[in-house]
């Protein structure tokens, strides 16, 4: 957490402010201009999540097993909602400080806590199956698969436990720079690999059954004169399908990567501090500034860039149907054509920022804000 402190106060948490754009070191937001829906987008539920992350920086999303939607709070409840009506299925408070996002799959649901805590859950009624324990606080969402789940601490390491009974299969040990970004990429499980973004710039991947590691590729390098200019997080969500990964970097760039050897694809030039969302053939990213790039996935070329929304912190980008979705730091939901970029449909769901990358199930939205206002969109 103490490596992360300077930045988080200079980038990140500024953006959690909302008084932060009247500071005159901060570039103020775009100025929202009338908006005609050309999409139809309707606010199907709402709920609050106790007192929301605030400034902790935790970027905590729900997390959608298609039935279900299950959230966190950093007070120590985990939600379970039905994910059309918003009925409340279960609530549990464990009393501890909740710090990740939720992971589910394979009939259990897994979440961590500052304290390095990691605790596994029945799904379907909230009942406590195991707990274990990590070296350092959980800022990213586990994930699970194949009858384990993989888990990021905040000092590197990777753990893999038994979703049975909490058993540790392994552990993946990666140095970290001094200073980052607040947060981290989550563990993407994919074909028998575990990807890991790193704050270095490197993207891991690692081998499912032991942990070992079979590639690693340099998605950005630190350069410049201080840890402040050196700073190269992939911070974000990856994407990955069909053989091949897509990760992001602040002072970066984005790149395709084969999934089989680490082999570059094609990179692009461009510093996002969120992650990568892909339909079809394009890859979406938010940059630093606040722009929407939709990209070619086989070439990394711009298909289109939306530039209304410049300096409003977008989240990373969630495809929805035939729309993209991003959120901002004065709470809005923002909506754009994914063929075109052009601006569709615009609803606030509060009037404090949506850190957390929007979470799409079929033809819902689920997007909340720091203070834990949780809302549901459907198209």
């Amino acid at each position: 957490m103490l490596r992360a402190l300077a930045l988080t106060s200079m980038l990140l948490l500024l953006a959690a402010c909302g008084n932060s754009a009247k500071r005159e070191n901060i570039e103020p937001p775009a100025e929202l201009t009338d908006l005609t829906p050309t999409a139809t987008v309707t606010l199907a539920w709402q709920h609050n999540l106790g007192k929301g992350e605030r400034r902790l920086g935790l970027r905590q999303q729900p997390t959608s097993d298609g039935s279900h939607l299950y959230a966190a709070d950093p007070s120590g409840k985990l939600y379970a909602f039905d994910g059309g009506s918003g009925a409340t299925v279960w609530q549990v408070d464990t009393e501890l400080p909740l710090s990740s996002g939720p992971g589910v799959g394979e009939g259990t649901l897994v979440v961590g806590t500052l304290d390095g805590d990691v605790i596994a859950f029945n799904p379907d009624s909230g009942t406590e199956r195991w707990r274990a324990k990590v070296s350092s606080e959980v800022l990213a969402a586990p994930a699970i698969a194949r009858g384990i789940a993989v888990v990021r601490s905040n000092d590197g390491r990777v753990y893999a436990f038994s979703i049975t009974d909490g058993e540790r299969r392994w552990v993946y040990d990666h140095a970290t720079p001094a200073l980052s970004l607040r947060g981290n990429s989550s563990p993407v499980m994919a074909d028998g690999l575990v990807l890991i973004g790193y704050d270095d710039g490197q993207l891991v991947a690692l081998r499912g059954d032991d942990g070992v590691q079979l590639w690693a590729q340099a998605v950005a390098f630190g350069e410049g004169r201080s840890e402040l200019e050196r700073m190269v997080d992939i911070d974000g969500a990856l994407a990955f399908e069909r053989g091949e990964v897509f990760a992001a970097a602040f002072n970066g760039q984005v790149e395709g990567i084969s999934l089989e050897a680490g082999r570059p694809l094609w990179n692009r030039e461009l510093s996002s501090y969120g992650g990568i969302a892909m339909s079809g053939e394009k890859v979406f990213v938010t940059d630093r500034d606040g722009v929407l790039w939709a990209l070619d996935r086989a070439t990394g070329s711009a298909l289109w860039k939306q530039d209304s929304l410049l300096h409003r912190w977008l989240t990373t980008p969630a495809v929805q149907g035939n729309l993209v979705a991003v959120g901002d730091v004065e709470g809005y939901v923002h909506w754009f054509d994914s063929e075109t970029g052009a601006p569709a449909a615009r609803m606030r769901l509060d009037k404090d920022p949506i850190r957390a990358a929007p979470v799409v199930s079929g033809d819902m939205l689920y997007a909340v804000s720091i203070e834990g206002k949780l809302g549901a969109y459907r198209h």
